[in-house]
């Protein structure tokens, strides 16, 4: 666990150690409106475990990962990231999003910017870390994302797959200790999603903490130390994969499955 001056949320709660969950979620309820999406979600994600969520459409998965981001307040429950309340109304959202990245479907790269400069744009507007320093970091996270060479590349002259490669890069510049992947591939042509997952793969071997919502069956079971599958708000279904998709007893789970597999 990094220590700092980075903000409230970096350095945790002074109760939390870390073989206690580093993100904890506790009957989570969220409603739009009159749709409720999630009705009484419960998971804990252990330091350096990747966790894949799967399901159809609309079953609350996206949502769930922007919950726990603070992106969405939740109307119930708790969520703690490394014992901290992560929708305390004391609780800096800032720093807690400099320890919790997120990637998107979508890139969101600024297409007036250089590539390195997307990357570097975070820490030193929000860090407000020395400039060689930042640019030091780019460089390295550039060539972590099989990038050289790019570096000075606007968001149009590259191809989608590079793009999310320069978005993981994005988040990794903040130094974070989860990271979250909403069907970062799902906006991707077939021949670009490979190497975006392995960048994935590669961050997850090296110990990252990742929860990952996915379409991907195969990447899920490869990559994956627990799954959970999410249909209608709740949690259906979930364990290692090795028996998750073999074993599946849920009819919901068997149906979902049979139709991807």
């Amino acid at each position: 666990m990094r220590s700092g001056t980075e903000g409230q949320a970096v350095s945790g709660s002074p109760t939390w150690t870390p073989d206690q969950p580093i993100v904890a979620l506790h009957d989570i309820h969220k409603s739009f409106g009159a749709v409720e999406v999630l009705k009484g979600v419960s998971l804990d994600v252990a330091k350096g475990e990747v966790v894949c969520i799967i399901g159809p459409s609309g079953s609350g998965k996206s949502t769930l990962l922007r919950c726990v981001n603070a992106l969405v307040p939740i109307n119930r429950g708790s969520i703690k990231v490394e014992g901290q309340e992560v929708h305390d109304p004391a609780l800096d959202k800032l720093a807690l999003r400099r320890k919790v990245g997120m990637v998107f479907q979508q890139y969101n790269l600024f297409p007036h910017k250089t590539a390195i400069d997307n990357v570097m744009m975070a820490p030193l507007l929000v860090l407000k870390r020395p400039r060689a320093e930042v640019e030091a970091q780019a460089r390295r996270l550039m060539s972590k994302v099989r990038l050289e060479g790019k570096e000075d590349a606007y968001p149009g002259e590259l191809s989608g797959g590079q793009q999310q490669r320069v978005a993981i890069a994005r988040s990794l510049a903040m130094n974070p200790d989860v990271m979250l992947f909403d069907e970062v591939t799902a906006a991707l042509d077939p021949e670009t999603v490979k190497e975006v997952l392995v960048t994935i793969r590669e961050l997850a071997e090296e110990g990252m903490t990742c929860m990952i919502v996915t379409h991907e069956m195969g990447f899920a079971r490869e990559i994956g130390d627990h799954i959970y599958f999410t249909d209608g708000g709740v949690i259906v279904e979930h364990g290692p994969p090795d028996a998750f998709f073999t074993q599946a007893s849920d009819p919901r789970t068997r149906a979902f499955l049979s139709q991807i597999l």
